[in-house]
């Protein structure tokens, strides 16, 4: 076995991996870029190793260094984690030139499975359902139509070296396969150098479910039951869970066994992934096959009671597998959504900060945080927002769902925007619920973009009644300073109007043994908390249901988060409700004549100066966020009256770029 191990990557799954190799006793290295040298990861680590500048084509893509670096820590073995090398065939072949073991498959399994092609042609040799189309390379957009036309529309226009939905069309005529064609070419070669497009039938009502393999160096091979990943916008994942909601136990064996069969087919060793299609009938197709680690792996280790990690280390050194597929037992339900610094409200910008207010929901038998940041990390820009994977599991799926509502609930993330709310809306959406999914999911049920009227709230008097509790004991404890002027003595009631949302809740509140009972509309809510002044998290039994509700200081008033909902509370005794009805609100500032940057970012290119006339749709300035770059056009045609911001400069969200006459 390995005595010291390095992890060629940062942030949630290099903590992830330190924890197993720290149980197992092997010592471990990290290594970091300039934007982490004080990240978690490096600080886990028994060493750390500085390997280059912030971006990753400086470090965390530096085959050179990271050699180096098990060079000069006296590493045995690298753990790739998943993105960056992870699948990189020259970054394997390096490794062994130096001694060093890959924790992970071989040369020719990353190197078949990489191309969509060569592996959709290997899948067939191994008796892999494979989706009917054309597997060669498309010479021209004539010969896309011709192929579409033999294959029957719709069809899926697909780059053979893509990833991440990029290079991928789907066209219904004969005009959107030659406009296709063109786009997913482009892509394709701006995305990845490689230009080549292949065809393949799209299935429509699909869902995403794969199958977890392993394999050691001995010929074992058995697979660990399946994922569920139809819930995905733009092609990423958003929720996992294991096992599928749609699957019996027959179709399970059959998709198995043929990952099985693919694993064998390329001598595959260690953990790995075979992605299928499924359709309504249960008729499944092989997609593609992750020679890594997968994000969503947890959900496989909560229902199968395995460390994935872990077997791939023992593979790595050597060791056959441990079990059996005989040994294979789902027990459970397990369910894993993703926390990223992201603005859903805003067509999910990405948002970059300090995480000024952290506090993860408590690790229990039913609850699990992957994550790699704490209070005051930094989001930045130049990876992935992913701020943690949170994972829960239940006896039977509704428990699972339940177990995330209430995790989301208490997860407390302050400084940058978050996707909670949408992740909340998600898993207590009624057809998500019914397991009624597909990959088109989202596009479906939010088809112009995630509003906060989107989110569903089963008791909108939970947060209200919270509210008035919180406040009447900020009341008590005003009535307990002493040497007040008499006649200035605040005077106790039971009656309060709470405004959320502007609409007004009366209610009374009365303390009673062990709590407290708040009554709006002759319904009681009896509520029982430990609240202590200064948390930001208020945790209640209500009716003897368990309840989380974060509850910040805002304005004169609270901004409650509850079950992804957030409302902005106000407590007034009737009178002040009363009067309150006739203040005049503020107009917020007429920003119309102003370009605003929509996220946090670089100004890369300013296209106009002052004085230019520009048209509906002209291109005004190019804001680069998240390795992404985002082109600003003009809504209205107008003219440049003030240019108020410099190309290289870092945008703050909502800062003016320009402003028209």
């Amino acid at each position: 076995m390995f005595e010291k191990i390095l992890i060629a990557n940062r942030g949630e799954i290099a903590c992830r991996v330190i924890k197993t190799a720290r149980r197992l006793g092997i010592k471990t290295v990290a290594v970091y870029s300039d934007a982490d040298a004080e990240a978690l990861h490096t600080r886990m680590a028994d060493q750390a190793v500085h390997i280059g500048g912030a971006a990753s084509a400086d470090s965390y893509l530096r085959i050179d260094r990271i050699v180096d670096a098990c060079k000069d820590t006296g590493a045995q073995a690298v753990h790739p984690g998943y993105g960056f090398l992870s699948e990189n065939a020259d970054f394997c072949e390096a490794l062994d030139a130096a001694g060093i073991t890959f924790i992970g498959p071989g040369v020719k399994a990353i190197t078949s499975m990489g191309d969509k092609i060569t592996s959709k042609l290997l899948a067939k040799e191994a008796g892999v359902n494979t989706i009917p189309g054309y597997t060669d390379v498309i010479d021209g957009a004539d010969h896309a139509v011709e192929i579409a036309r033999e294959i029957g529309y719709p069809v899926m226009l697909k780059a053979s070296a893509g990833g991440g939905g990029k290079g991928m069309r789907v066209v219904w005529n004969d005009d959107e396969c030659r406009d296709g064609f063109e786009r997913a070419t482009n892509e394709a070669r701006s995305s990845f150098g490689d230009d080549r497009v292949f065809a393949e039938k799209f299935i429509e009502e699909p869902r995403h479910i794969e199958i977890q393999v392993l394999a050691d160096k001995h010929g074992n091979a058995i697979y660990l039951g399946e994922r569920e990943c139809s819930i995905q916008r733009r092609h990423q994942k958003v929720i996992e869970e294991a096992p599928s909601p749609f699957l019996d136990e027959d179709t399970r064996r059959a998709m198995g066994d043929q990952a099985v069969a693919l694993s064998r087919a390329v001598d595959y060793s260690s953990a790995g992934t075979v992605e299928f299609i499924v359709d309504a009938n249960k008729n499944f197709y092989f997609l593609e096959m992750n020679t890594r680690l997968q994000v969503e792996h947890p959900v496989t280790e909560l229902v199968t009671g395995q460390d994935l990690v872990e077997h791939m280390i023992n593979v790595a050194a050597g060791e056959p597998l441990s079990l059996t597929q005989d040994d294979v037992e789902l027990k459970g339900w397990a369910m894993e959504t993703r926390v990223y610094a992201e603005d859903p409200f805003r067509n999910f910008l990405p948002s970059i900060g300090r995480l000024v207010k952290y506090s993860a929901p408590a690790e229990s038998a039913h609850v699990r945080v992957d994550t790699g940041i704490e209070e005051g990390s930094e989001v930045s820009m130049f990876y992935d927002p992913m701020i943690a994977k949170l994972i829960t599991y239940g006896e039977n799926r509704d428990q699972a769902i339940e177990h995330m509502a209430d995790a989301l609930d208490a997860y407390h993330i302050r400084g940058v925007s978050h996707n909670i709310s949408f992740l909340n809306a998600l898993i207590m959406h009624p057809r998500f619920k019914a397991g009624k999914l597909t990959t088109n999911f989202i596009a479906e049920e939010y088809p112009d973009g995630f509003h906060a009227a989107d989110v569903p709230q089963s008791d909108p008097v939970v947060p209200v009644a919270i509210a008035a509790v919180v406040y009447v004991r900020h009341q008590q404890r005003v009535h307990e300073i002493s040497g007040q002027t008499h006649r200035f003595e605040p005077r106790g009631h039971n009656d309060w109007v709470v405004i959320a949302n502007k609409t007004h809740y009366p209610v009374t509140v009365d303390e009673v043994e062990h709590g407290f009972e708040v009554t709006h509309k002759d319904h009681i809510y009896r509520i029982k908390t430990d609240w202590q002044f200064g948390d930001a998290l208020v945790r209640a039994e209500v009716n003897g249901h368990e309840v989380t509700v974060q509850m910040d200081d805002h304005k004169a008033g609270y901004k409650a988060f509850h079950r992804g909902a957030e409302t902005e509370l106000l407590v007034l005794s009737p009178r002040a409700a009363a009067l309150h009805d006739h203040m005049i609100e503020k107009e917020p500032p007429d920003l119309s004549k102003f370009l605003l940057s929509p996220m946090p970012g670089l100004l890369v290119r300013l296209s106009v100066q002052e004085g230019d006339e520009v048209k509906a749709g002209e291109e005004l300035a190019v804001v680069e966020a998240m390795k992404m770059e985002n082109s600003l056009r003009a809504a209205d045609d107008g003219v440049v009256a003030k240019v108020l911001a410099a190309e290289g400069d870092s945008l703050m969200v909502d800062q003016p770029i320009l402003e028209y006459e």
